[in-house]
């Protein structure tokens, strides 16, 4: 199928805005941010995938362009897999970033076992049946201090079983950090899907 030059992407998150766009840039993939006038569902889906499709859809009806969106989280297994899909409201529903990250190093113990999820939903609204979702995880442990000025979110405190050298996400390089990032593994997925060569009627 045809890739489309641009997709629209539904979030007011200008730290996710500016990681698709680099993400995307090399498939030849623009992303524009979502008009300011429409209204995004609340994310009261318990899995990530409720919460990404419904986004979407929400973006692709109202503007009629081809939408994605994604929903990510972080998840601790010493806390039973929480905060998972309420990663951006742990510790509360006005939550900061910092505020969230605070409480993660609070109740889970330094070395635990953390897993970086993220689900990304597609919607092309000139064709009603063309809706697909796409996956990506990372895995890490939580260190026992904040690392590193770049990223966002857990990055400060997320280290990748991947990285030899023992950084943090917020330590890594962009290039580095799209390699193994939960969210780079689902944008290279949605890529892949675009670019496959088209079917052959027979």
């Amino acid at each position: 199928m045809a890739a489309p030059a641009t997709l629209l992407l539904a979030t007011r998150n200008p730290h996710k805005l500016g990681e698709f766009r680099r993400l995307l840039a090399p498939a030849g993939i623009a992303i524009e941010p979502l008009p300011a006038g429409v209204q995004l569902p609340p994310e009261e889906g318990v899995t990530y995938a409720e919460n990404a499709m419904p986004k979407a859809l929400t973006a692709a009806a109202a503007t009629g362009r081809v939408a994605i969106a994604d929903d990510s989280g972080i998840e601790a297994a010493a806390l039973g897999g929480a905060p998972g899909v309420r990663s951006a409201r742990f510790a509360g529903p006005r939550a900061s970033d910092e505020q969230n990250l605070a409480k993660l190093m609070h109740d889970a113990p330094a070395g635990s076992e953390l897993r970086y999820v993220c689900a990304l939903a597609y919607v092309d609204p000139h064709t009603p049946a063309l809706q697909r979702l796409f996956f990506g995880d990372c895995r890490g442990r939580l260190t026992g201090s904040r690392r590193g000025s770049r990223g966002f979110g857990y990055d400060p405190v997320f280290l990748p079983d991947e990285d030899s050298k023992r950084r943090t996400m917020s330590e890594l390089s962009d290039r580095e950090k799209d390699e193994i990032s939960h969210r780079g593994r689902a944008v290279r997925s949605l890529v892949a899907w675009l670019l496959q060569p088209p079917v052959s009627a027979g």
